[in-house]
């Protein structure tokens, strides 16, 4: 059983930056895939970034250049490094763990982009 508890959201001005964090509690959190989603107001939840075991990256198109998801498996921790946001990045981010079948969600920060 994996806990995830995700942490870094709140409201920033277009251009700015943001940090989640996403912790893991749990054993083996060096063998789970770690990914963000995000689900904004009406529409269906997205991939974001999603960083495997082996520490490949991968991201959706739309924040390519601009967000970095990593791992600290000594911390059990991931990261996503988010710049230039746009108030199209408004939403719920959820942090991800998959490993085989076992698949687990965090509870979601909320990022909000306005001015």
């Amino acid at each position: 059983q994996v806990q995830l508890v995700e942490s870094g959201g709140g409201l920033v001005q277009p251009g700015g930056s943001l940090r989640l964090s996403c912790a893991a509690s749990g054993r083996d959190f060096s063998f789970y895939a770690m990914g963000w989603y995000r689900q904004a107001p009406g529409k269906q939840r997205e991939l974001v970034a999603v960083v495997t075991s082996g520490g490949r990256t991968n991201g959706a198109d739309s924040v390519k250049g601009r967000f970095t998801i990593s791992r600290d498996n000594a911390k059990n921790t991931v990261y996503l490094q988010m710049n230039s946001l746009k108030p199209d990045d408004t939403a719920v981010y959820y942090c991800n763990a998959r490993w085989g079948n076992s698949v687990y969600w965090g509870q979601g920060t909320q990022v909000t982009v306005s001015s």
